[in-house]
């Protein structure tokens, strides 16, 4: 049994669960990522690569409990890539139907407190040029553009602005309950920002 299914009798409608993302999970995030990015998506082999990298990735998935099913319904997932003094944000899609509700905000806090935890005092990431939702969403959590990255998204060739965050350790260390880290088989209740 997983922990997903621990959940659904005691979670109440409309909260939303963060956990580590697994094997099973896939498939939903196969079917969330071609949603979020249909020009670009990741293939199920790349999901199973960056799974199969536990020791330097870190991957979640947030699950909404509607209370009227029994299982938890998958709207978004983020991961990460935590080298030695420096991270990159791999990849954050939030559902269509859920974006300006905080979710991307509260998927890169936790990939900015695993950054800490992991000594991590730099992260790194690259963002369509045109998404400029994304965009102000990073600057909120301090990063600064660095460059852009010519063509980096195929097969549009749309740019990327590569941009940075320091002093991740300062910011996002742990802070204790708030900061413990999400274990492979644990869970983490959290509230919308905004409905």
């Amino acid at each position: 049994m997983t922990s997903a299914h621990l959940l659904p009798a005691a979670a109440h409608p409309g909260r939303v669960e963060l956990r580590r993302m697994r094997w099973w999970d896939i498939p939903g995030v196969i079917l969330l990522e071609h949603a979020a990015f249909p020009e670009d998506a990741w293939s199920v082999g790349m999901f199973w690569s960056e799974l199969a990298e536990a020791s330097s990735r870190y991957y979640l998935v947030a699950e909404e409990y509607t209370g009227d099913e029994q299982e938890p319904r998958l709207i978004g997932y983020a991961g990460l890539l935590a080298g030695v003094g420096e991270a990159e944000v791999l990849t954050i899609a939030v559902d269509p139907s859920r974006a300006g509700r905080g979710l991307g905000a509260i998927l890169l806090t936790e990939l900015m407190r695993e950054a800490a935890r992991r000594d991590c005092d730099d992260v790194v990431l690259e963002v369509r040029v045109d998404n400029d939702r994304a965009q102000r969403l990073y600057r909120r959590f301090g990063f600064e553009a660095l460059g852009i990255r010519k063509g980096y998204y195929q097969p549009m060739n749309i740019d990327a602005l590569v941009m940075r965050s320091g002093a991740v350790i300062e910011r996002f260390g742990s802070r204790g309950a708030a900061g413990e880290r999400i274990e492979v088989d644990s869970v983490k209740s959290v509230d919308w920002v905004r409905e």
